[in-house]
């Protein structure tokens, strides 16, 4: 768990009830901090604020007296085959959404953080060249997305508020994302190499990801920060830590043609490599819990 806070937290979350929302609200609840929902419905209590993100529509009055902002929603990326109606979806939703935010924290004018979600995407695919948050952000849709989305963050930035980045990578969880699906598969000894399996993955516990995130609310860190691991790793090997804390060996490779029949456009995200590394959140005195694949791998088949 993260150390507590030096004071008591009032935070909103925006997409409180994903997979990363749900559980740091838990995690926040949990050390003292009074969490309060972003809800696209009526509220139905005390702690959910309304808001409509495709309208743009938030009254700023309703953020007064919060001291962070975690804004987490968006579609999700690998929720459905890219058409070119749910590519506008994934943007639209990133950008409307932040500006919405930001826009109302402009307007508040109170001291409040921004921890505004984003992603390894960032960085486009890049073989195995090692990034940081210096490094240049990359090409493709992805890379294209973020860029917009962290853009939308201007209003907020340009009042002088705290704006940070959370660039986040493959987060292992046992129930939801990625790793819902492929758990699976490899207890059955068939998730093997993606590809050429030698593409790096920059990934990180759930665990750890909401750890991180409240180390964002709590430190005066701005800009990009990347959410991932000390341990980059090619995806053959990831596999291979879970099949090894499984039993189970992981060996059969799924062809990328396949994997382009079945995933379409998102396979070239799955294939592609980012080796990136998290160096603003470890110079700011972070320390993981799960610093290798296999004490990620053994929490992840534990919680399972």
């Amino acid at each position: 768990m993260s150390a507590h806070s030096p004071r008591q937290e009032r935070v909103a979350i925006s997409g409180g009830s994903g997979l990363i929302g749900s559980a740091l609200s838990t995690l926040l609840r949990a050390r003292g901090d009074e969490v309060v929902h972003l809800v696209r419905r009526q509220p139905r209590a005390s702690h959910e604020i309304r808001w409509d993100p495709a309208t743009r529509t938030l009254d700023p009055r309703e953020l007064s007296g919060v001291t962070a902002v975690v804004h987490l929603a968006g579609a999700g990326i690998g929720d459905h085959r890219w058409t070119t109606a749910y590519k506008h979806e994934i943007l639209s939703s990133r950008v409307d959404g932040t500006a919405t935010i930001a826009t109302a924290l402009a307007d508040l004018g109170e001291p409040i953080a921004l921890v505004s979600g984003s992603a390894m995407g960032a960085y486009g695919d890049r073989g195995d060249e090692v990034l940081t948050e210096d490094s240049v952000m990359g090409h493709g849709f992805l890379a294209d997305v973020v860029r917009a989305w962290e853009s939308a963050t201007g209003p907020a930035q340009n009042a002088g508020l705290r704006v940070v980045h959370a660039r986040t990578g493959l987060v292992l969880a046992p129930h939801g994302g990625a790793m819902e699906r492929v758990l699976p598969l490899a207890r059955f000894g068939l998730a093997g190499p993606l590809g050429s399996g030698r593409q790096y993955w920059s990934w990180i516990t759930l665990h750890d990801e909401i750890r991180a995130l409240a180390h964002l609310i709590d430190q005066d860190l701005s800009g990009p920060v990347n959410l991932v691991g000390v341990q980059p790793l090619r995806q053959a090997e990831v596999m291979k830590a879970l099949g090894a804390v499984l039993g189970r060996p992981a060996v059969l490779p799924a062809p990328t043609l396949a994997l382009k029949m079945i995933m379409g456009e998102f396979a070239s995200d799955i294939l592609g490599s980012q080796r990136v590394l998290p160096s603003v959140l470890t110079a700011s005195g972070f320390v993981f819990d799960h610093d290798t694949i296999e004490s990620a791998m053994r929490w992840l088949v534990n919680e399972s």
